[in-house]
């Protein structure tokens, strides 16, 4: 028997001693007009006084709607262009194995949303019943990783498959330090903040529970390995077609449990191309200050998915106008509004990296890091320059303080540091002409990244200055001169050649006699 909105939100209210009348703010998404209109009749003095005790009703009104009346929508196999032919081998025979084990597998996630939009995956995702432990027993090349979300990696050759146990919605009760049980039981190890910032997110549920803990409607869709239908627990294939980026539940709880959402509602528009809704829009904007919450070590990896995945320039624009960019990047910000030609500066110079991608040679770290902040690095550089400081030592004190300031939102790892003050202390070489040492510069294991940040600004600007071009031509006749390598962010400089070493020879002195 399903139970209306209204009667569910009361009945767990009072089980849970909570008061409907005394929550005042809350947007608890389904339920918001009977809440608030609730929160409404109690006055405005109760407004706001507890946000811990919001976020508690709200998510308690999200696992009860879902678990009262979330209607699945279910697409046959005929009804939807997903084939297995499209799916990693590994990933179906993970499917198949968790399948005739007696579980429930399905792929989830960004793997199905680019299915169904006819693009290739990078990676496949599988959610199941089956809890880590039993993961870990059936597949002996599994690793548990994880503490805000238990995660098991499957190791195969050439690619690694995450799996998950479905999640759950949370609901308050007595501690426990049971991290797993049986499913008709849940685990609550749902632990949040004083702002309703999830910390740790170790709860297991079931597949409609799960769909409601993702992000966005077009990543709640999951493909049934037991008769390759398409389950859509929310509005994932309408928006879809409409390419439209939504949250699941209120746009406002969401963000607050996990800030990140906010980049990735970004990444996903400029990605695909798709339109975020208003509502959600006008929230992101809203809360988009509190990304600073999120750890510098997260957002270094959003970063990269940000701006190397070859639409930096979309990304870009997007974080600016939500006030992402002042968040995350404040030094930048300033910057840029200094002066009207800083941004069109740093659209061209995007613009490019974005080329880069997709001719086929993605770019490094080090280089986005040259082409998104080099020009303001290169500018503070050339001010402490005119202190009477050397070149050199003030550009390696403008990245210093440029590092520093970085590093509140985006843990870079040094050696990527040590890597944008390379290229960008060749760019002096690179513009001299005629240069100097030129076979010398070549072999220098960052030439190619900095010959590469020398394009992306458009080579020199002044009639006695060289050009790229310049350099491909000598780089043409001397091609041996060229180094063996280019830095990666994997391996940033070559490794160096071994030398052989030289035989001592003995010297014999001639009154010795061999015994």
């Amino acid at each position: 028997m399903k139970f209306s909105e209204k009667a569910v939100v009361q009945t767990y209210a009072k089980k849970h001693t909570l008061s409907l009348f005394s929550m005042g703010g809350i947007r608890p998404g389904g339920v918001k007009r009977y809440v608030e209109d609730r929160a409404t009749a109690a006055g405005d003095k109760a407004r706001g006084k507890s946000k811990g005790a919001q976020h508690t009703l709200v998510t308690i009104v999200q696992h009860c709607v879902i678990k009262y009346t979330m209607e699945p929508r279910i697409i046959p196999r005929k009804e939807h262009r997903i084939s297995r032919k499209q799916i990693s081998p590994n990933a179906l025979r993970t499917l198949y194995r968790l399948h005739s084990k007696g579980f429930i597998a399905y792929l989830v996630g960004g793997c199905v949303r680019d299915l169904l939009l006819g693009r290739t995956p990078k990676d496949f995702d599988i959610a199941t019943n089956a809890t880590p432990s039993q993961i870990r027993r059936l597949f002996h090349n599994c690793r548990l990783i994880g503490r805000r979300f238990r995660l098991a990696h499957l190791h195969f050759q050439g690619e690694i498959l995450e799996v998950s146990t479905f999640r759950g919605a949370a609901l308050p009760s007595d501690d426990t330090d049971t991290e797993e049980a049986d499913h008709n039981k849940h685990v609550f190890h749902r632990i949040k903040d004083k702002d309703g910032m999830v910390l740790r997110d170790n709860v297991f549920g079931t597949p409609e529970e799960d769909a409601l803990c993702r992000d966005f409607t077009i990543n709640a869709l999951a493909y049934n390995i037991a008769d390759f239908s398409i389950i859509d627990y929310s509005t994932g294939l309408t928006d879809l077609q409409q390419h439209l980026i939504r949250p699941i539940g209120d746009p406002y709880v969401r963000f607050t449990e996990d800030p990140v959402r906010m980049v990735r509602a970004v990444r996903f528009a400029a990605s695909h191309d798709f339109i975020i809704e208003p509502a959600t829009w006008e929230t992101l904007c809203e809360l988009s200050s509190t990304i600073s919450r999120v750890s510098p070590a997260r957002l270094y990896e959003e970063m990269q998915k940000l701006f190397l995945l070859g639409y930096a320039d979309p990304t870009f624009t997007l974080l600016d106008r939500s006030g992402l960019l002042t968040a995350l990047f404040p030094g930048l910000s300033r910057w840029m509004y200094m002066n009207s030609d800083h941004a069109a500066l740093l659209q061209k110079n995007l613009q490019r990296l974005d080329q880069l991608y997709r001719n086929g040679t993605p770019p490094s770290v080090a280089l986005f890091l040259a082409a998104l902040f080099g020009p303001s690095v290169e500018e503070a550089a050339l001010a402490i320059h005119r202190g009477g400081i050397p070149r050199e030592q003030a550009l390696d004190a403008a990245c210093t303080v440029f590092l520093k300031e970085i590093s509140t939102t985006s843990s870079v790892p040094g050696r990527i540091g040590r890597q944008l003050f390379a290229i960008l202390a060749l760019q002096p070489s690179l513009r001299r002409m005629p240069p100097r040492h030129p076979s010398s510069i070549v072999a220098r294991p960052e030439f190619e990244e900095a010959l590469a940040y020398f394009r992306l600004r458009g080579g020199a600007k002044r009639r006695n200055r060289t050009s790229p071009e310049w350099w491909d031509t000598f780089l043409l006749k001397n091609p041996l001169v060229t180094s063996t390598e280019p830095a990666t962010d994997e391996s940033p400089f070559p490794p160096p050649k071994k030398r052989r070493r030289k035989r001592r020879r003995r010297h014999h002195h001639p009154t010795q006699t061999a015994v």
